[in-house]
């Protein structure tokens, strides 16, 4: 490792692969340039036969088809050949995980010892080197146009591994005259860790290697950051380590004068607790969470003739969380053009009629003037009638007519307008659904939940009315029904109010949720059984995905609009 940089050898690898998994894909082409001093020395490249036809998007990207590897050699004969080529030498690669994650499953399927490399990563070692204003990507295509590589990446592996070597050369020149001489000083070099940094290192001793909350604390005693992990004293310590790249953190640990814990049974209750934390203190060098109580709610006013309202306060048939005024406007304006609700803001006394003072729909007017030019308050009641019942899961009326609108769209070749439709569609439907399977948790009043931990016992969880009430663990080889009663007996007191969520926060909802979902969650008590509503619009989901995710193009504009 002290051997000088002039006279390491680097072997600099590249792979195509039949897509990003080390685990389910396979490679489908090795390059490799051993290089030393400056001046290349050996060179290897083979197409490898991955047992499997080749992805068309793969295809699309690489150029390599199926039928170009049929015939080449399997990876069994492929990978002693590339490890006799590398032995002895420094391994790089740009993204290296990548690359040799593939190469380390490969021996590893294989029985195939894997050779303790070095390795370097052109990547991290580029965002060590070049700032944001020189290189805003440290894609491979970007830095060889920045370096003027002789060779331009195309995706293909020899090509790309010769255009790292040029990369890899530009960058080690900038560095020599910062004294990094050797690979042992490119190691320390990579990190870009200050002495203050390291010097802090001290604040993670005492804390044990348990599931919780960290609070880093400033020279105040003001609450600085707050994170959540599986292993306090490890997360913590990674702070004061080059594993650390964020500008920020490293700004908040040069403030930081001590860390407080709290120990949690398991990562729900550190996920809960953190969410809380986040709302009691904003912490300034957290950017998410801080303010829950700032999202936005899509509520019908009591009114004769109801309107959709932003507020930031829930109520009950409320239509929420949004994370923007914006998004909740937008979702709003789409449920009130297909259920005809009024946009004016003038207030109609019950006796009166809507649309007199409103122009038509087609020239801006109210979207209830497109269905009948003057309403009764009793006629206009059904447009209401319809938000609610979308909203509660009673009715899914709206989204039909906005199926067919687009299937009409489609049919009339207008694709732009279908596209645009179907992505608002798309938005409501998860809009509905989140506030729909987030209530559904919230209304039972009490549940009770266990799942098996990593060492053998039970993470147990009490949840009322949406909340985190209590949490804890049965230990291995001990009855769990016991804890349970006495995690249960201990639990936080809840009182619901009559919002969509019962006055629990939305995001904690959600962690709630996320964790029943997991594999090996049991149910072990519950006042009311886990129930979405039958016209809910979890049943659009897939058709919201597939409208999420098509593609839009004139040839296939008919097929992909058609998400039936």
């Amino acid at each position: 490792m002290d051997t000088p940089l002039c006279d390491t050898t680097f072997v600099v690898v590249d792979l195509e692969t039949t897509g990003g998994s080390s685990e389910n894909d396979a490679i489908t082409e090795i390059g490799a340039v051993k290089i030393r001093g400056g001046e290349v020395i050996g060179e290897l490249a083979t197409l490898v036969d991955p047992g499997r036809s080749i992805p068309p998007l793969i295809v699309e990207i690489t150029g390599i088809t199926t039928a170009m590897v049929m015939g080449a050699p399997t990876i069994d004969r492929v990978l002693p050949s590339f490890l006799e080529f590398a032995k002895g030498a420094v391994l790089v690669a740009h993204n290296a995980p990548f690359d040799v994650g593939f190469l380390r499953a490969a021996a590893a399927e294989r029985n195939i010892p894997w050779p303790q490399f070095k390795v370097l990563c052109t990547v991290k070692l580029a965002r060590r080197v070049l700032t944001r204003d020189e290189a805003p990507s440290v894609k491979l295509s970007a830095l060889a146009s920045l370096f003027r590589a002789t060779t331009q990446p195309t995706h293909r592996a020899l090509d790309d591994a010769r255009a790292t070597v040029d990369v890899l050369h530009a960058l080690l020149e900038r560095i020599g005259n910062q004294g990094v001489q050797s690979y042992t000083e490119l190691v320390d070099y990579l990190p870009a860790v200050s002495a203050g940094q390291r010097s802090k290192r001290g604040l993670a001793a005492g804390l044990p290697r348990t599931p919780g909350v960290y609070l880093f604390r400033g020279p105040g005693d003001e609450v600085l950051y707050i994170g959540t992990t599986v292993n306090l004293q490890r997360r913590v310590r990674n702070y004061f380590t080059g594993s650390e790249t964020r500008g920020r953190m490293k700004e908040m640990v040069a403030l930081a004068e001590r860390v407080d814990h709290v120990e949690c049974a398991h990562w729900l209750e550190a996920g809960v607790r953190e969410l809380r934390l986040l709302v009691a203190h904003a912490p300034p060098y957290n950017r998410r969470s801080k303010f829950p109580k700032r999202a936005w709610w899509a509520t019908l006013t009591d009114e004769a003739f109801p309107r959709f309202t932003l507020t930031r306060k829930a109520s009950a048939g409320s239509l929420g969380p949004f994370g923007s005024r914006a998004h909740a406007a937008d979702v709003t304006a789409t449920i009130g053009e297909f259920c005809g609700i009024r946009t004016c803001t003038a207030r109609i006394p019950a006796g009166e009629m809507h649309g007199r003072d409103c122009p038509y729909a087609v020239v801006g007017g109210c979207p209830a003037s497109a269905r009948q030019a003057f309403q009764t308050a009793e006629e206009y009641s059904c447009s209401a009638a319809a938000v609610r019942d979308l909203i509660a899961g009673r009715d899914d009326e709206p989204l039909r007519r906005m199926r067919h609108r687009i299937e009409q769209l489609a049919d009339a070749e207008l694709f732009e307008s279908a596209a645009r439709l179907r992505d608002r569609a798309a938005e409501v439907v998860h809009a509905v659904r989140r506030v729909q399977r987030l209530a559904a948790i919230a209304a039972i009043t009490e549940l009770i939940a266990a799942r098996r931990a990593p060492d053998g016992g039970w993470e147990v969880v009490v949840v009322r009315s949406g909340r985190l009430a209590a949490a804890g663990v049965a230990a291995r080889n001990v009855p769990p029904m016991p804890v349970i009663d006495a995690i249960a007996a201990s639990a936080e007191t809840v009182i619901p109010d009559d919002s969509p969520l019962h006055g629990a926060l939305a995001e904690e909802v959600g962690l709630v949720a996320s964790w029943l979902d997991t594999p090996g969650v049991r149910i072990v008590r519950t006042t009311e059984g886990y129930a979405e509503p039958a016209y809910g619009t979890g049943r659009w989901l897939g058709w919201a995905e597939l409208a999420r995710d098509a593609v839009r193009a004139e040839s296939a504009g008919a097929t992909y609009l058609r998400l039936a």
